[in-house]
């Protein structure tokens, strides 16, 4: 299937429907992206055109077609400790909490992609807050409901775990085989600390109870446009 075939009409009503069930725009660099993306989905479903894609979403009123397409479209680049100068600064805000003895600490990772930002978040609460006194728990939410599941199995392979220091890497995860191939689970005390949820940041109003101390979202707001940003920072 070629870039030619997504006529500047029909990428519009894409563009159009993306933005309006996920807030992430689409600019024109991306048509060939966006192709390759609904291809798959197209040689699922037995389809021709991305024309009749589009007729069946509108069509599925179970919607389920719709999160098919959001989870192809989303970007989900991610690693452990990424931007490092973040957790740096974060350290520094546990242990201050650890010394003022903050008997509660509520984090929301509002783009949990795979997993690996929100556990390096748990690791770090765990480095440098006592959990044995402070009520720690960590929301962890995205659009993607593919990614979600890896993120709750908490399993990585070797090439995922490189940025992880050795002895973190010893402290937290588990060695397990996996289909022959050596991977590294998160231990289950980490795992507990985190509450995986599908969670679209694009509708309003969030069903969050409570507030959070801490929340993590600068590595997917650089997908929305300056309004939406604003309506997110506002909610």
């Amino acid at each position: 299937m070629e870039s030619r075939k997504l006529e500047s009409g029909v990428f519009q009503q894409f563009k159009d429907l993306i933005y309006a069930e996920s807030g992430i725009v689409l600019t024109e660099e991306k048509r060939a992206l966006l192709l390759n993306r609904i291809g798959k989905r197209l040689r699922a479903l037995g389809i021709s055109t991305p024309e009749e894609y589009l007729h069946f979403i509108a069509q599925d009123s179970t919607r389920n077609e719709l999160v098919n397409l959001l989870n192809a479209i989303s970007t989900n680049v991610t690693y452990f400790y990424r931007e490092k100068a973040h957790f740096e600064f974060l350290e520094e805000i546990f242990r201050r909490w650890k010394e003022e003895r903050r008997p509660k600490v509520r984090v929301w990772c509002a783009a949990a992609s795979t997993g690996q930002e929100p556990y390096t978040i748990n690791i770090t609460a765990a480095e440098n807050l006592d959990l044995s006194f402070t009520d720690y728990k960590l929301l962890a939410t995205d659009i993607c409901t593919e990614v979600l599941e890896t993120a709750h199995r908490g399993i990585y392979s070797q090439q995922v775990m490189e940025p992880v220091p050795k002895n973190i890497r010893d402290r937290y995860f588990e060695r397990i085989a996996v289909g022959g191939e050596e991977c590294y689970r998160v231990v289950e005390s980490l795992r507990k600390l985190a509450i995986f949820r599908v969670l679209n940041l694009a509708k309003f109003p969030y069903p969050l109870k409570g507030g959070h101390d801490i929340i993590f979202c600068r590595n997917v707001m650089i997908y929305f446009d300056r309004n939406l940003r604003k309506k997110i920072v506002d909610e």
